[in-house]
């Protein structure tokens, strides 16, 4: 083993010290098995339930009347997630898509936003117009207010039963961190602050963002009372096979009017061809419990590798997982460049490739990627990014099997060594 990692460029001191701590984390990675386990019988059990056969891979062209691959698709995820109903589409064209259109097909001029968990992720601040931009919901009429957390990371209970008036129609809850240092929430705090907002206005729409949280436990926010899941099928869902589209689960009233927003008024669901992506979508959907798996096991292998070199790391080496991102604090630019190079040099596609920070679209800060994937953009494949501002933290996430994402840290690391940043 030790020569193959030589022949790629990993120097002796290096191997060494990521092979002890991997020996350390085999208890916790059997227990990763056991959840993928549960995951994999709940993802075939929908599926033989809906009866999936050779026929719903078949796609539509057209106007996609009558798609049977589709339409049991939503079937086997509104089972999945245990909702009333589903729309899964390519159409959907990534996470901020689907989110933007859950929000703007529910809410209508004179209703109010309320996120209790601070700042949702950077792209939503131009859907919503925390940043002003052309469509966004503030445009329309629709009011945004937020409760900060507490200094503790907490919710603010006090202040969300204040925020909540006669106009809030929606409280939008974003499971993972983004691109901050706060944790991401565990599907029981979810449900928690779910229970607390109804008991105080029973009839707002409760919509979580499920990015990057997929089958790392064994609910989903849609078990403990959100009205509204929604996802991308380039994240967890799709297992790396599925090439564009999101998903939104939840109560059928509000996954018909998303419909109808997404399509046209009078057709809704009954529309959208699926042409050829259906077979990756299921079979994407049926690898997702196992790739998700390698993910976490990743992250806790990169927690562990840079808390015990003394950065700060969130969550911390031995926390609970929630969803498949690692926070790690450099506190120094160059080596957060560093580590994504190290990322990028890993990848199958594109290893050659120096990664750059730039102005991507929907941020408000050069952002710097690494991710040399088969999917362009594909957060479930061995990737890292983030915004190069202070602190210089960067988001860790994905890998589709864990041999891989265990080169990936180590190439990181490797970087880093290199270039005398770091002392092991």
């Amino acid at each position: 083993m030790l020569n193959i990692y030589k022949e790629l460029g990993i120097k002796n001191e290096v191997f060494d010290y990521c092979d002890n701590i991997i020996k350390e984390l085999k208890p916790r990675f059997d227990k990763i098995d056991e959840l993928a386990e549960i995951n994999q019988l709940k993802v075939i059990k929908a599926m033989q339930k809906n009866n999936v056969s050779e026929a719903c891979m078949l796609g539509t062209t057209g106007y996609g009347y009558n798609d049977i691959g589709r339409d049991t698709l939503e079937k086997v995820y509104a089972d999945i997630f245990h909702t009333e109903d589903a729309l899964v589409r390519a159409q959907i064209t990534c996470g901020t898509h689907a989110l933007a259109l859950a929000l703007m097909s529910n809410l209508r001029p004179g209703d109010e936003l309320l996120s209790p968990a601070g700042k949702p992720y950077d792209t939503l601040e131009e859907v919503i117009g925390i940043r002003d931009s052309r469509g966004s919901l503030k445009e329309y009429g629709i009011t945004y207010r937020q409760v900060d957390l507490l200094n503790n990371k907490d919710f603010d209970y006090e202040g969300i039963k204040e925020a909540i008036n006669e106009k809030t129609k929606i409280v939008t809850i974003q499971r993972s961190k983004g691109y901050q240092t706060r944790p991401s929430y565990s599907v029981d705090q979810i449900g928690e602050l779910i229970s607390f907002v109804k008991s105080i206005k029973s009839d707002v729409i409760c919509m979580v963002d499920n990015c990057y949280g997929e089958f790392t436990e064994e609910k989903e926010p849609s078990d403990v009372g959100a009205d509204m899941t929604v996802g991308s099928l380039i994240k967890n869902p799709g297992g790396g096979l599925a090439p564009l589209g999101g998903y939104i689960c939840g109560k059928k009233e509000c996954v018909e009017n998303a419909a109808y927003r997404l399509t046209s008024p009078g057709l809704g669901k009954e529309v959208g061809a699926s042409l050829t992506v259906l077979r990756e979508f299921y079979q994407g959907l049926f690898l997702s419990p196992t790739v998700v798996a390698s993910a976490l096991k990743g992250a806790i292998f990169a927690a562990n590798v840079y808390e015990k070199l003394g950065f700060s790391v969130i969550p911390n080496s031995t926390e609970e997982r929630h969803d498949i991102i690692q926070a790690v604090t450099f506190n120094d630019r160059e080596k957060m460049i560093a580590f994504c190079e190290g990322i990028q040099s890993a990848s199958p596609v594109d290893s050659f490739v120096r990664p750059e920070p730039w102005a991507m679209p929907g941020y408000d800060s050069d952002v710097i990627m690494a991710a040399g994937n088969f999917i362009s953009g594909s957060s479930i494949e061995l990737s890292a990014d983030g915004p190069l501002i202070e602190p210089f933290s960067v988001y860790f996430q994905g890998g589709l099997t864990f041999p891989h994402v265990k080169f990936g840290i180590i190439k990181s690391l490797e970087a880093l060594y290199d270039k005398g940043l770091i002392k092991l």
